[in-house]
């Protein structure tokens, strides 16, 4: 048998030696070419979707509640049940630098909740649509001042604690529990 061997145009060029190493860096830079196009558009569009609010925001709460009670309205049932209101005790932390503001309250153990703010002159004490709590500051609610007020509540003086939802106008909403308290205690 003998080989054939093309010649003139069917002919292969002969094999050039590569310098080493030029050949490995240019195939490592075809090998990742795709994967970075892609790592850089799913950053691009990522991006576009944060800047645009598509990703929401982040908040961290700056609000620290540090005591939240609701006192029993009496030490009977029948008793308590003859009383349309409950105050709370509630002691609020701003722990940003800017002012924030309490504009509401809502629990499932109230039909309606109101803010009062402080005493008067007169000692009357106004429904107010929000508390301010000072950057850095803190506010302290109690039935001697500014409170949160939950008017027909149901009965919760059998349970541990009442939960609470806190809404502020930087904060946003902060839920608590409140502990069921004796009557005129924090």
């Amino acid at each position: 048998m003998t080989a054939i061997v093309p010649t003139g145009a069917d002919a292969l060029p002969a094999a050039r030696p590569r310098p080493p190493g030029r050949g490995r860096v240019a195939e490592l830079l075809r090998a990742a070419a795709a994967p970075v196009i892609c790592a850089a558009a799913v950053t691009g569009l990522l991006s576009a979707w944060v800047i645009t609010g598509g990703a929401g925001s982040v908040t961290r709460s700056q609000i620290q509640v540090s005591l939240a009670a609701v006192p029993m309205r009496a030490y009977l049932p029948g008793a308590a049940a003859t009383i349309h209101r409950a105050t709370t005790y509630l002691t609020i932390r701003n722990l940003s630098g800017e002012p924030d503001e309490l504009l509401s309250a809502q629990t499932p153990v109230a039909r309606r909740v109101i803010l009062i703010g402080p005493g008067g002159p007169h000692g009357t004490r106004p429904v107010v649509t929000g508390l301010p709590l000072p950057a850095h500051g803190r506010i302290t609610l109690s039935p001697l001042g500014a409170d949160v007020v939950l008017l027909d509540p149901a009965r919760y003086e059998t349970d541990m604690t009442v939960p609470l939802t806190l809404t502020f106008r930087h904060a946003g909403q902060v839920h608590v529990s409140a502990a069921v308290t004796a009557p005129g205690a924090p």
